[in-house]
């Protein structure tokens, strides 16, 4: 049996068991699909997936060689262009998002970019949500210009503003959402018929979500991008990111990928992997600790204003729950006093970490307009909601009622 290839991830698979196989399909569960898509087994009859630490694969002869170079068969060649660790891990992500094809680069930018750049070339246009992370921004204002590719930004809850955004040469529409770290909801739905009216690449972040809680595809998107560094992994270990979508389309991203290397490493790609097989009864706790802080911070003297989607009082509301299975585990709020008040904030926590990470077990609490998106200028922020006492917190899994003690001892 031929290795999963990262080519297509097709959502059925057949895992060589050796004394039987078993084949998985979209009728197993979300949970199920996560542990039990795995690589093809060794001679060694592993249970658990071994590292593949290998530069290159080697051939039986020289015709085989031949061939599987010229395309005529599948096998692993190099992994810059592919490697067992990797396919198992772009194969379980492709199944979680419902995608054909994908590919594993080094970061969550890495991805973005390479989901973007091979369908731009110098005088196009795209349009963007104006709420982006922050490194996004500085891709779009500070690189993309230098190639002579321009873009709009839109206030993503108004498709009346991307249509005044429409010019002749645009080309893609990207949106963030749930977006960093003003927590603001999108309509996919909404998004997906505006792009495929206008014959436009739709492509999606969905990284604060993960594919456990939403699924961009079902809505349309034609690419969606994950920073893996994140929920994925879980833990503030590695790098990574992901890029999954049509077959067609993932076969220019991977061809731009493989021929400019960002590819992830295969140690990095098995330990995705593994924390994948947690991802659902991970997000079950993030979302269930980040639902009760956020009810929590709504009712504090301190706090002006608290974004979390599942709240009622969350302006995109009803779109959350119409896309979303849960709210997510990444909040943001508003205190008294602005950026003085936020730092004191920060400088009083006793047990959650002051990081510029998320989507960590350990809970964690970022002043963004000093950190993640101190670039951008006080109206750009200003435009996204970006206050100077604006504080993110990603909820990690310590008991909630621990999380809210040193957040509660913490305000004023």
């Amino acid at each position: 049996m031929q290795n999963i290839r990262n080519r297509t991830c097709n959502t059925i698979v057949i895992l060589n068991l050796l004394q039987q196989s078993y084949t998985l399909s979209n009728k197993h569960h979300f949970e199920t699909r996560a542990i039990r898509q795995q690589s093809e087994k060794s001679g060694n009859r592993e249970h658990s997936v071994p590292l593949y630490l290998t530069s290159s694969f080697t051939f039986e002869d020289a015709e085989s060689m031949q061939a599987t170079f010229a395309g005529e068969t599948e096998g692993n060649i190099y992994s810059r262009y592919s490697n067992p660790n990797n396919d198992e891990l772009i194969s379980k992500v492709c199944s979680m998002e419902g995608a054909e094809s994908g590919f594993a680069v080094t970061s969550g930018m890495s991805a973005l970019f390479y989901a973007l750049i091979p369908f731009l070339k110098a005088g196009d246009h795209l349009i963007a949500s104006r709420a982006l992370f922050g490194s996004t921004h500085q891709m779009l204002t500070q690189i993309f210009p230098r190639w002579n590719i321009d873009f709009t930004y839109v206030d993503g809850h108004d498709a009346g503003d991307w249509e005044y955004a429409l010019q002749e040469n645009t080309r893609i529409l990207l949106l963030e959402t749930p977006s960093n770290p003003g927590i603001a909801v999108i309509d996919l739905e909404k998004a997906g018929a505006f792009t495929k009216k206008h014959n436009l690449l739709f492509i999606v972040d969905n990284c604060f979500a993960t594919p456990y809680i939403q699924r961009p595809i079902d809505w349309g998107a034609d690419l969606v991008t994950h920073s893996a560094t994140k929920f994925m992994d879980g833990q503030g270990r590695i790098l990574g990111g992901l890029i999954v979508g049509k077959e067609n389309l993932m076969e220019e991203v991977i061809f731009f990928a493989r021929h400019t290397g960002p590819v992830m490493s295969s140690f990095n790609a098995w330990l995705l992997s593994k924390s994948l097989e947690t991802l659902a009864i991970r997000m079950d706790r993030h979302c269930s600790n980040a639902f009760t802080l956020a009810q929590f911070l709504e009712v504090h003297k301190s706090v002006n204003k608290v974004n979390y989607p599942f709240l009622p009082c969350h302006p995109q509301y009803e779109v959350a729950r119409k896309q979303m299975k849960l709210g997510g585990g990444v909040l943001s709020f508003e205190i008294d006093g602005g950026q003085s008040a936020a730092q004191n904030f920060k400088n009083k926590l006793k047990m959650i970490t002051i990081t510029s990470n998320l989507g960590d077990t350990r809970t964690i609490a970022t002043h963004p307009s000093t950190s993640t998106h101190s670039k951008l200028t006080p109206e750009e922020r200003a435009q996204v909601g970006i206050t100077d006492g604006l504080i993110r917190i990603s909820v990690g899994l310590e008991h909630i009622d621990d999380i809210i003690a040193d957040i509660e001892q913490a305000l004023p």
